[in-house]
Order: C-alpha cells, then sequence, then structure tokens
C-alpha cells in the first residue's frame, strides 16, 4: 500500500512538472510512461506496430534511428539486452532522454543527439544485431508541410531520404543482422530496390489495413544484412479495426488489453 502511494505521489509530482505543451501517456507495457510534446510529433500506432515486429532476442543489441520521444525503445527494453538511439531534433531527443530516465532504463537505453547521415563519425560499423526506423514518409515534394518544423520533419523527407536511412541501417548491422521498417506501401519498390542497393534483403513483408475492407496504409517490412536474394516471406495482412471500429484481436494483444 505504501509503496503505491508513493507511486502515486511520484507521477503527480512529474506531471506537476510538466511544460504546457507537455502530457504524460501511459504506454500499457511493464507500467512505463511517456512524455511528449503537443507542438513536436506525437509517436502513433505505426511506432508500436514496427517496435512488435521484428522477432528479437534477449542477447542483441539495437539500434533506433530516428527515435522521437524514445517510445520504440521503451517498448522493446525488457526484450533485449541493450538499445541505442538517434535523434536529429534537439528537443525530441531532450524528451527521449528524459523518458528513459523517468522509466529508469538509464542502463538499458542510450539516446544521444544526432543526424544519421553522419553514422560513420557516431558509431562503429558493423556493431548491431537489429536496426528498426520509422523514418519520414514523404518526399519534400509530395504533399502539404505541417507549419509546425518538428512534425513537417517527422512526415517529410527534410533532412534524410530514404536511401540516407538504409545507408545508415546497413553501416551500423553485423552480418546477418535484421532491419526493419514502417512504411507507406506506395513505396516499397523503392524500399526494396534501396535495400539491395546496400546489401539487404527483404526476408519479411506484412500489410496492415485499417479495415477488413479498406487498402493497405502500411507496410512492415524486415531485411537480413548480407543474405542472399530470395526467399521473402509475405505474411496474411494485419488489420487494425474490425468493421465497427473496434480494434481487433491482434492490436489488443499488442497493446496488452
Amino acid at each position: 500500500m505504501e509503496n503505491s502511494e508513493k507511486n502515486l505521489r511520484d507521477w503527480s509530482e512529474i506531471i506537476a512538472g510538466l511544460s504546457p505543451e507537455e502530457r504524460l501517456d501511459d504506454l500499457l507495457c511493464s507500467g512505463r510512461r511517456i512524455i511528449q510534446n503537443t507542438k513536436e510529433f506525437c509517436f502513433s500506432l505505426d511506432a508500436v506496430l514496427l517496435a512488435h515486429y521484428p522477432r528479437y532476442k534477449k542477447h542483441w543489441r539495437v539500434f533506433d534511428l530516428g527515435t522521437g520521444t524514445g517510445v520504440m525503445p521503451l517498448l522493446i527494453a525488457d526484450e533485449v539486452k541493450e538499445i541505442h538511439a538517434l535523434e536529429i531534433n534537439p528537443v525530441m531527443a531532450s524528451l527521449a532522454k528524459r523518458n528513459v530516465v523517468l522509466n529508469n532504463l538509464q542502463e538499458k537505453i542510450h539516446v544521444s543527439e544526432g543526424d544519421y547521415r553522419r553514422i560513420r563519425e557516431l558509431y562503429p560499423p558493423e556493431s548491431f544485431d537489429c536496426v528498426i526506423a520509422n523514418p519520414p514518409y514523404r518526399p519534400v515534394n509530395q504533399g502539404q508541410l505541417n507549419s509546425l518544423d518538428g512534425v513537417a520533419r517527422a512526415r517529410h523527407e527534410v533532412t534524410a531520404t530514404l536511401q540516407d536511412v538504409v545507408k545508415a541501417a546497413r553501416y551500423l548491422l553485423r552480418f546477418r543482422g535484421r532491419f526493419a521498417m514502417v512504411h507507406l506501401p506506395e513505396r516499397l519498390g523503392e524500399i526494396i530496390v534501396a535495400m539491395a542497393e546496400n546489401q539487404i534483403q527483404v526476408k519479411r513483408l506484412q500489410l496492415v489495413q485499417p479495415k477488413p475492407d479498406k487498402t493497405s496504409n502500411l507496410v512492415l517490412i524486415e531485411g537480413v544484412a548480407g543474405a542472399a536474394p530470395g526467399g521473402m516471406k509475405a505474411e496474411l495482412p494485419l488489420i487494425v479495426h474490425e468493421a465497427d471500429g473496434s480494434y481487433t484481436r491482434e492490436i489488443l494483444d499488442i497493446y496488452n488489453m
């Protein structure tokens, strides 16, 4: 009872210390919570789906390219040995670091501010077992850029392209390491080509549909560094909502509900 009351007091103090632009959300994962800035890009379902897509191993060292608020490291911290995360936006990088401390995961998760286009200056090559990335989806000449800079960077290739993220992933991955990404189905051809050009062969692919009768709006894709071509497994589509709008059983399981 005393511990419960202390936890409630701790969370109350944290909430009281948030700025007007910040909010505290429950991750529904091992009691973890996350601070988000409403003027920046807040994570959504695609990050949660990607975090759960790879089949992690306990001894793995994982790298998150463009971590944002640090949501994916928080979600997978119990499944791997160590996670490094890089974020170019100083506001988001600071927020991700605070979220690590908030959840007492400093020994497991290491967040740095930096540009993954300069990854060779920041980390040694082929030193990670798995790289995950939820990169900007659209080229800068497509769509309406949001007036909020942080949101624009997260949605459009303002600071890095698809080729940039794949190159960085390959540099970080050991031979036979895994690269997992969430992106738009309309860019699947570009993704497969970019991965192949960087010696990563696609081995798993899953389309995501909003509802059973709706076309896919996301794709989860995983490749293996240094693997031979062929052998890709196209998995059954992941459907997010039932016809009545409620979450499907698969999504509820992901959210631990």
